[in-house]
């Protein structure tokens, strides 16, 4: 991974995501579907300037490796990402999940979020931990 620059940071900044379908449905079983879900998840993420390195679904969930700025809204990217596809895909695929999905829900309330860096936790603790011993 490069390291990313703005005006006044250097940054490198990965996040995992995952978000579920609201009670774990199999939704993603059908491959038309998991594909405009990949093309929506990427048209919203570039809109909102952010970068997937990498994603893919299971059947009832997809995993997202994004790349973000400093001043992303994390919170709001995962609302947009929840809302958006869930909106077309709902649309596009009305037929095919109305006998899978219940009312108005597509993805569960809760996602998974953790950050996802170029080296361990225990080598940055050891770094810092190290920083007086270099003087």
């Amino acid at each position: 991974m490069e390291l990313k620059r703005n005006s006044n940071a250097v940054y490198l900044l990965n996040y995992h995501l995952i978000l579920i379908t609201k009670y774990r449905k199999k939704v993603f079983i059908n491959d038309n579907i998991v594909e405009r879900l990949k093309d929506i998840m990427r048209k919203i993420a570039s809109d909102f300037d952010v970068d997937i390195i990498n994603q893919e679904c299971g059947t009832d969930h997809i995993h997202l490796m994004i790349s973000t700025k400093p001043t992303t809204n994390l919170t709001k990217l995962v609302n947009l990402l929840k809302g958006t596809s869930s909106r077309y895909l709902r649309k596009e695929f009305e037929t095919q999940l109305s006998d899978i999905l219940y009312g108005d829900s597509f993805w569960s309330d809760s996602y998974y979020i953790a950050t996802a860096g170029n080296v361990s936790v225990d080598t940055i603790y050891n770094y810092i931990d190290n920083q007086r011993k270099k003087i």
